[in-house]
This record gives structure tokens, C-alpha cells and sequence, in this order.
């Protein structure tokens, strides 16, 4: 649909940007703070570990003041579970709660709203080494561990998210599972108890935090089928429904998609589900949805024939197929980043629209950015120009979004600042500020403002008026 005229950016919009804990923080074992899962993550091939990462540990006030030098209306980041809680659970880590303290006083000085994941991707070691999220421990220890969250910070935190990229965590779960991959069967009862625990976390933060708004994070993109063939859009439904419409079903409606019932009675991983569980995901309503969206997927239909998964890496935007539900396919019409992740902004737009119309909540794109091999020059610039035309595309396109009716809040673009990359550790950059450290080289770790940021400082001035 084209339109004569856009509409703008509402004056409150949520200008922003985002960074998770594991990926930003360092100081791993320093001041009380017990191990995580990503603590023991050994990446290969010279890529670096997560023990010191950008040190924004030590460093915050430091980006905070460029954050609001960029301008930022609010900053998304996640709280290290094990910072404040070393065994997952139990005795608080009051140097923990500290840190965050000063993190969040300092962005309200600076008029930063923080908007806080309560969970991202770094499960407690003690915890996973109990069962993980296959123990129905863990969800009592998520609810212990959120009720401290809102008690010491709700009065200052508005806008919390429950549990980033969960449909990652299951789809993809090498990165998250140090040792042994659980079986599907294991993996989708680890999804059920973190719907059970999210849940219990949307009706505490209701009860809680005095005007807080809560929501899930999960990775939503619109699969496209590969031709117009009726079995290409069986198969694009398929994926659809599993990799992306399970999560926010539950969250929204309070039920189980029934094209992924359907695959799960059909494979035998239907979750074990106890008394009482889908009254309190029924009950729990959240009011606004996370989305993390970098590009779309492009599927055919399934020959089920052995050959439909294909033999190489896949991550959350490389699609590796699924015997007898779809197989991956090439979206010729779409560029590629140097990483192997696919470039699709007007997809974000078709995203954004099926999500909205969907569900008829506001949406926060938590997540959107550009990996690249970022260069700093003699002079100390550095030129990102890929990534500005990235994401002034992103951005024309979720105008047009705001111009279809949906109602979009905020846009957090993936990173602030250079951070380690989960499966590409240092090498792929994604900040607006670039951290001279290489991935076994950490040098001073001197913060530059990249050309980027100066253009999204105009973009926030201007409130995206001239996208």
C-alpha cells in the first residue's frame, strides 16, 4: 500500500538501544557473582569468551554519558540472574543489586527510561547443573528471582521483559546447553516450564510494580513460502506457526497453537503440562510484545525424504530445515550480510503488520541491527555507512508500519556499543559505539563514537521526522 503522506513517530516513541549482560559486562567471577552457563561457553577458531567481554561492569557511567550524549529515550539491558542470585537462587548478591542500582540511577539522571530483560540467555550454572529448565524447580527460582527484581527496582523500571528469544533457546540449542543437547522431547518441556515461569513473572509484575508493563522478547519474523505453490505456503505455515506464533500464542491468548499441538502429538514431544499450569498462563496478560526481528526466512515444502535438514550451521536466522515440515530455500530478491544473515527491511514491515493484527497489542522492537567487521582508522573514525543505510531502511519501514496502524513504541536497535557476538565473538561489531579491543587482544578498550552514532543522534533529534 502506498501513501501519500507517513505518519510520524509519536512524541513519546521509545528512541533506544540494547545490549544483554553475558555479551557486555565482564567482571564474570568479580564482587560475589556466581557463574552462569555462558561462563563456560569455549568458542573456537581464536573467537573470544564472554569473562571480560565490553567491561561495561566497570565502565557504565562512562556509556551511559554517551548514551545520553546520542540521545537515547531509553536503554534496554538485561540483569545477570546470577549477579544477583550466585546459586540461581537463595542468598541475594547485594554487590549485584548494587551495580544495577547505580546502572538504573544513573540513566534517570541522564532521562534514559531502562527498560530491563529479566532473562537472557544466561541461565545460573548451579541451576542448569539441577536440571535447568527441565527442573520444575527452575520456575520457582525465575519467580524468586523476578520478585527481587521488581521489589528493589520497580520503583524506577516501568517497562520489563520476561524471557529474550525463548523460541531461540529451544530451536537452537547448542549455545545454551553446555555439554550435552537435550532431546526435543527435553526441549519442549523446558519451553513449557519457562511459559509457566514467564507467566508467573507477568502476574507478579502486576501485582508488584505500580504501573509497570510487562511482555516476552521472543525472534519473529515472517517466513515466506519459495514459490507460489500451495505445498511451499503449507510449508511456510509450518515454520511460522512453530518457530514464531507458539510463543506469542501462549503469551497473548493463554493456549497452545494448534498446528504446533498438532506437530507435537505428531512427534511424540507433547510437554508434560500439571494442574493448574494453563490457568495461570491464561491469566497472565501482557501488555506490550518484545520483538526481535533481523530478517525474514524463505522455506518449500518438505520432500521428507531424509534430505530436508540441511548438513551445515544454522543459527537464529539461518534456517536449516525440518524432516517433513519444511526445507530451507534462497530468497534471491534479498542481499546478505558478510555473516551469512540475510537483509530484508521491508520484511520487517510484513512482520510488524501479521504480528499486530494478530494480537492488537504495542509492539517494542527490542532487537535489529547489522553485523559487520567494523574498521578503526589512524585518525580514530570509523566509517559505517552499511550500517546507517541498514538501518535507515529499518526505519522508513517501520514508519510505514506506524502508517498501517500498527502501533509501534519504541525501537531498540541491536547494539549500543560493540559487544561479543554469541557465535561470532568480537570479529562481528553491531554498536553504534566501537570498543578497541580485538578477540584475544583487549588493548585500553577505549570507547569511539562511530559515524552511525552521530546519525542516529540526528534521527532521535529529529524524532525520525525525515526517514
Amino acid at each position: 500500500m502506498f501513501y501519500k503522506q507517513l505518519k510520524e513517530f509519536p512524541q513519546d516513541f521509545l528512541w533506544s538501544a540494547s545490549t544483554s549482560a553475558y555479551q557486555v559486562e565482564g567482571a564474570y567471577n568479580e564482587d560475589g557473582k556466581g557463574l552462569s552457563i555462558q561462563d563456560l561457553h569455549h568458542p573456537t577458531n581464536g573467537i573470544t569468551d564472554f569473562k571480560v567481554a565490553s567491561d561495561h561492569y566497570h565502565r557504565f557511567k562512562e556509556d551511559v554519558a554517551l548514551m545520553a550524549k546520542l540521545g537515547l529515550k531509553a536503554y534496554r539491558f538485561s540483569i545477570s540472574w546470577s549477579r544477583v542470585l550466585p546459586e540461581g537462587k537463595g542468598e541475594i548478591n547485594e554487590k549485584g543489586i548494587e551495580f544495577y542500582d547505580q546502572l538504573i540511577n544513573e540513566l534517570i539522571k541522564c532521562h534514559i527510561e531502562p527498560i530491563v530483560t529479566i532473562y537472557h540467555f544466561d541461565l545460573p550454572l548451579a541451576l542448569y547443573n539441577q536440571g535447568g529448565w527441565n527442573n520444575r524447580e527452575t520456575i520457582d527460582a525465575f519467580v524468586e528471582y523476578s520478585k527481587i527484581l521488581f521489589e528493589r527496582f520497580g520503583d524506577r523500571v516501568k517497562y520489563w521483559l520476561t524471557i529474550n528469544e525463548q523460541n531461540v533457546m529451544i530451536n537452537h540449542p547448542n549455545a545454551m546447553n553446555p555439554g550435552k543437547v537435550p532431546t526435543k522431547k527435553e526441549l519442549y518441556q523446558q519451553c513449557h516450564n519457562m511459559f509457566v515461569a514467564s507467566a508467573k513473572a507477568t502476574i507478579l509484575c502486576h501485582e508488584i510494580v505500580e504501573n509497570g508493563k510487562i511482555g516476552p522478547a521472543p525472534n519473529i519474523t515472517a517466513i515466506y513460502p519459495e514459490k507460489c505453490n500451495p505445498s511451499d505456503v503449507i510449508a511456510s505455515d509450518n515454520w511460522e506457526s512453530i518457530r514464531c506464533w507458539l510463543y506469542l500464542d501462549i503469551a497473548v491468548y493463554g493456549r497452545y497453537n494448534s498446528l504446533v499441538w498438532a506437530y507435537l502429538e505428531e512427534k511424540g514431544w507433547t510437554p508434560t503440562i500439571e494442574e493448574g499450569d494453563m490457568e495461570v498462563i491464561e491469566k497472565a496478560k501482557p501488555d506490550y510484545l518484545g520483538v526481535n526481528y533481523y530478517a525474514t526466512a524463505t522455506v518449500a515444502a518438505a520432500k521428507n525424504d531424509g534430505t530436508d535438514c540441511q548438513p551445515r550451521n544454522g543459527d537464529q536466522q539461518i534456517m536449516l530445515g525440518e524432516e517433513g515440515v519444511y526445507r530451507a530455500a534462497q530468497n534471491n530478491y534479498l542481499e546478505q550480510t558478510e555473516f551469512g544473515w540475510m537483509v530484508d527491511s521491508i520484511g520487517m514491515r510484513v512482520t510488524l503488520r501479521r504480528i499486530y493484527d494478530r494480537y492488537h497489542l504495542p509492539i517494542l522492537i527490542t532487537e535489529n541491527g547489522l553485523g559487520a567487521k567494523d574498521v578503526l582508522t589512524e585518525d580514530g573514525q570509523i566509517h559505517d555507512d552499511y550500517r546507517i543505510d541498514y538501518l535507515k531502511r529499518h526505519f522508513h519501514q517501520a514508519r510505514l508500519a506506524l502508517t498501517d496502524g500498527v502501533d509501534l513504541i519504541g525501537y531498540c536497535p541491536w547494539s549500543f556499543i560493540d559487544l561479543v557476538s554469541t557465535h561470532q565473538g568480537y570479529q562481528k561489531r553491531y554498536g553504534f559505539v566501537y570498543v578497541d579491543r580485538e578477540e584475544n587482544d583487549l588493548k585500553e578498550m577505549k570507547r569511539y563514537e562511530k559515524d552511525s552514532f552521530k546519525w542516529y543522534q540526528e534521527v532521535i533529534k529529529e524524532n525520525g521526522k525525515n526517514l
